[in-house]
């Protein structure tokens, strides 16, 4: 087998390796929560698998978290008030998060593996909540002001942000930001090392 074609096979299987792993980390993930929202542990994946695979993986490896919360029933309240608008937000938001973490790796490279594995792990949280907050106010902003009276907030914003997404937004940005460079040098020493001894 040439190169060429060995290289798209270790892609194309790393690929579906990482698919799995947002599977099954989001499904763990439902059971795991700080609030009333799931903690994404499923972002670490997807970072990495945009790092070592490029912009256009970690768009596919954030749709497949998206699909994975939709039938999950983990958005099934948001469901009931905006079927549409729910596919869009939650569809959009991972996918989205994820060809952000592939393209600023991509352009940050050049300046260091480690510097565009960090930027990489800062903005995908970044854009999955930031894009979750957005559809927030979009389509479901009334209903939220409804649950955050009954919470005891006078403030909807303050609402979304300290009872909603705040502890939520924070566990994910540091575990990316933490585990992500980590495990991409690691696998790509791991690569590298096999690249020279074959």
């Amino acid at each position: 087998m040439d190169k060429s074609k060995s290289f798209n096979v270790r892609k194309f299987v790393m690929l579906a390796l990482f698919t799995a792993i947002v599977v099954v980390l989001q499904s763990i993930g439902a059971f795991i929560r700080f609030g009333p929202f799931s903690i994404s542990l499923v972002l670490l994946p997807i970072v990495v698998g945009a790092a070592l695979n490029g912009m256009f993986a970690g768009f596919w490896l954030g749709l497949v978290f998206g699909l994975v919360v939709l039938f999950s029933g983990d958005a099934t309240v948001f469901m009931g008030i905006n079927l549409p608008a729910t596919i869009l937000v939650v569809l959009g938001k991972g996918a989205f998060a994820g060809l952000a973490a592939g393209t600023v790796h991509k352009l940050l490279a050049k300046k260091g593996r480690t510097v565009a594995a960090l930027a990489a792990a800062i903005v995908c949280p970044v854009i999955n909540t930031g894009l979750f907050v957005v559809g927030l106010y979009a389509f479901f902003w009334p209903t939220i002001s409804e649950w955050g009276t009954a919470a005891g907030f006078t403030n909807t914003a303050a609402y979304v942000f300290l009872g909603m997404i705040g502890a939520n937004f924070l566990f994910e940005i540091v575990v990316n930001v933490v585990l992500s460079p980590v495990i991409v040098r690691l696998v790509q020493y791991a690569q590298e090392r096999r690249a020279t001894a074959s």
